[in-house]
């Protein structure tokens, strides 16, 4: 087996295999890509049919990305001829007088800042575009047009079938104990033996706290396990993608859900449960309390969707404690570069990976990423509070 290469990317999940594509696509040669369990494994962030892929955020930090992250999704599915990215609209609601209407303000602010239109969508519009809604008088909406799917599986096979073409190694089952830097290089050592290369990439989710005490980082990452729902809706057509869009609900609890995809039902989930894990006390075992708060939400605000659980399934956030990305060079090792998506960020992948083949080859990038830095004081400052909701 060879051991040397000129660039080294750790973990094949869709930050790491969009990486691994950018750096061959612009002349890298020579790189391989570490998993340490085989390829399209579920044991990860980058499995399942969909991911929300939205405009709409709640800070223009992330605005200022989401049109060149669509671009990026085109870009793959233009060299792949695969479909990725189905665009059915998004819908944003809340109560009137509420934090949640709160938080539409600041979505709309940052959509503002980056020009992206959007309607504001009062009761009566809301029941007659889509009656499937169960809302109030005191209802507040706002629609954007390309929010949609993301078809998070596919993405990150497509990346891999690209890579491959521009000559990438993908080395399944083979973990990653250990990396050291070097003046000229870094050493990365695995249940293979050492491996050598002029530069290295870390993309390994929820992972990076285990590599963090090597690194000589003191960095706060909170991992939480979450979970998605599927719902064996009678009424499919009623809630097929071009009848029904993604939506999320801003309320006490942070709610979000997909028309019918994947499978036959719907996906519906809440954002930051808050339970907190480590690698090894997570479980891949579904709460069925969980499963019971999403389907008693939906009871109430969507009854047409309600029926049996299909399945659901559990991943886990990695949060920094601002719950923002780190895309940087990890500090005291000028070789390596790191990408944290913080539990969100599948729908930018594809333009993380560029992201970070920019900074692995020129040191800098041209897309607005100083929110993301590693030296920032979320990551530095022991007294920073966390903050781990998107409103």
């Amino acid at each position: 087996m060879r051991s040397s290469y000129r660039h080294i990317v750790i973990g094949a999940g869709a930050l790491g295999t969009a990486t691994a594509y950018h750096l061959a696509r612009r002349g890298v040669s020579d790189v391989v890509v570490l998993e340490q369990y085989p390829l399209g494994h579920t044991f990860g962030a980058s499995e399942d049919h969909s991911r929300i892929i939205r405009h709409a955020y709640h800070s223009p930090v992330y605005t200022a990305l989401t049109p060149a992250a669509y671009k990026a999704w085109e870009h793959i599915e233009d060299e792949t001829g695969v479909d990725l990215v189905h665009r059915t609209g998004g819908l944003d609601l809340a109560i009137a007088g509420t934090p949640g209407e709160a938080e539409l303000a600041t979505y709309r602010q940052a959509l503002d800042a980056r020009s992206i239109r959007y309607e504001m969508v009062d009761v009566a519009e809301i029941r007659a575009r889509w009656p499937q809604w169960r809302i109030g008088e005191d209802t507040v909406g706002m629609y954007q047009a390309d929010g949609g799917i993301l078809d998070i599986g596919r993405a990150t096979a497509a990346q891999i079938a690209l890579a491959r073409a521009h000559g990438v190694t993908f080395l399944p089952e083979t973990p990653v104990l250990g990396i050291a830097s070097h003046t000229d290089h870094v050493t990365i050592q695995t249940s293979q033996g050492p491996f050598r290369a002029d530069g290295a990439t870390l993309c390994v989710a929820s992972w990076t706290p285990g590599f963090c005490s090597n690194l000589g980082l003191d960095w706060r990452l909170t991992l939480s396990q979450e979970q998605v729902s599927y719902f064996a809706t009678p009424n499919l057509r009623d809630f097929a993608p071009e009848r029904f869009p993604i939506w999320i609900w801003h309320g006490d609890s942070f709610f979000y859900g997909f028309p019918v995809y994947g499978e036959v039902g719907v996906k519906a989930a809440r954002d930051m449960r808050g339970h907190p894990v480590t690698q090894e006390t997570r479980s891949f075992v579904p709460d069925p309390q969980e499963a019971a708060i999403v389907a008693e939400f939906l009871d109430h605000r969507l009854p047409g969707v309600v029926g049996p659980e299909l399945t659901s399934k559990t991943c886990i956030y990695d949060m920094p404690p601002d719950r923002d990305f780190i895309l940087d060079f990890v500090p005291g090792h000028p070789r390596l570069t790191v990408g944290v998506g913080a539990g969100h960020a599948a729908k930018f992948a594809a333009l993380i990976g560029e992201i970070l083949a920019d900074l692995a080859t020129i040191g800098t990038t041209q897309h607005p990423i100083d929110a993301f830095r590693a030296d920032r004081p979320a990551l530095t400052d022991p007294a920073f509070e966390p903050t781990f909701r998107l409103g």
